[in-house]
C-alpha cells in the first residue's frame, strides 16, 4: 500500500471513530439535567458505543472502572460515574472518554450547565472551549508543539473583562490512534517554537483543562478523581485532530467531516 492510501485508510477509519464519540457524547448530553446521576450518563455512552459496534475504550484502560470520566465542579477529571451522584441545578459537569471503532481511537470531552449555569461556570466553559478552537485553529505541518500550548494558553489566561483562568499543567493531550496513549505528549501551555514538530498523518487528541483559581490538584482517596485544592471549578474541552497536507481535520464534532 502506499503512503497516500495509507494516510487515506487511517484518516477514514479516525473520521468513523470520531463520528461515533460525537454521537455518543450527543446522547449523553441530551440526559443531562437536574436528578440525573452520573451513573446514568455513563451508561448512556456506553450503550450509544455498543450499539454501533464499537468499544468505549475508556473501561478498564490502566484499571479505569467505566466508559466514561464524569468529573463535576470542583473535580477536575477522571471522576468515577456514581449511582450516588446526582446532577444539581448550577452544577458544571465535565464528560470524557474515548471511542474505539474499527481498530481506531477518538477522544472527546464536553462541559455542560445542569440547569441555569452560574456566571462564572459559563465563562469558564465558554473559555475551554475558545481555547480550544484557537489550538486547533494554528494547526499544520511544521507548526510545533510548543506553538499548540502557547495558542491555547494565550486565550485561557487572557483577561477579558477582568477575568483570566488558570490552564491545568499537571495533565495533557497526547497522540491518539491504533493505541489509546501515543507519542507525542501535548502540554496546553508552551513556547511557540519549541517541542515536536507536527507532520501529516500525525493524530492527536488535544483536551486543556481550565480552572477558575489555583492549578494545583490533589488525587481522592479513590485512587483516580482529582481536583482543585482550592475547590476552584474547571471546565474541559477536547477534540480528536488529525493534521492533514495543508492544516488539519477535526474528527469529533458533529458535521466536521
Amino acid at each position: 500500500m502506499t503512503r497516500s492510501a495509507e494516510l487515506a485508510a487511517a484518516f477514514a477509519g479516525m473520521r468513523a471513530a470520531g463520528r461515533l464519540a460525537a454521537l455518543a457524547m450527543e446522547a449523553a448530553a441530551s440526559a443531562v439535567r437536574p436528578g440525573t446521576s452520573t451513573a446514568d450518563l455513563d451508561a448512556i455512552v456506553e450503550q450509544c458505543i455498543q450499539e454501533h459496534e464499537g468499544v468505549a475504550a475508556t473501561k478498564g484502560m490502566r484499571g479505569f472502572p467505566n466508559a466514561t470520566c464524569i468529573s463535576v465542579n470542583h473535580v477536575v477529571c477522571h471522576g468515577i460515574p456514581s449511582a450516588a451522584k446526582k446532577l444539581a441545578p448550577g452544577d458544571l459537569v465535565k464528560i470524557a472518554f474515548k471511542a474505539k471503532l474499527g481498530g481506531w481511537h477518538a477522544g472527546i470531552a464536553r462541559s455542560f450547565h445542569v440547569g441555569t449555569p452560574t456566571p462564572r461556570g459559563r465563562l469558564l466553559a465558554e473559555r475551554a472551549e475558545q481555547a480550544l478552537a484557537a489550538g486547533i485553529a494554528m494547526l499544520r505541518p511544521g507548526m510545533t508543539i510548543g506553538d499548540l500550548g502557547h495558542a491555547i494558553q494565550a486565550v485561557a489566561e487572557a483577561r477579558v473583562n477582568g477575568v483570566g483562568f488558570a490552564v491545568v499543567r499537571d495533565l495533557g493531550g497526547h497522540g491518539i490512534g491504533r493505541e489509546f496513549f501515543m507519542e507525542p505528549h501535548v502540554p496546553h501551555h508552551g513556547t511557540p517554537g519549541q517541542g515536536e514538530r507536527l507532520e501529516e498523518g500525525m493524530f492527536l487528541s488535544v483536551q486543556p483543562i481550565l480552572v477558575a483559581g489555583r492549578p494545583d490538584l490533589k488525587t481522592l482517596p479513590d485512587g483516580w478523581s482529582m481536583v482543585t485544592r482550592d475547590r476552584g471549578w474547571a471546565a474541559q474541552a477536547e477534540d480528536t485532530v488529525g493534521i492533514t497536507a495543508d492544516g488539519v481535520e477535526l474528527f469529533t464534532r458533529p458535521g466536521s467531516a
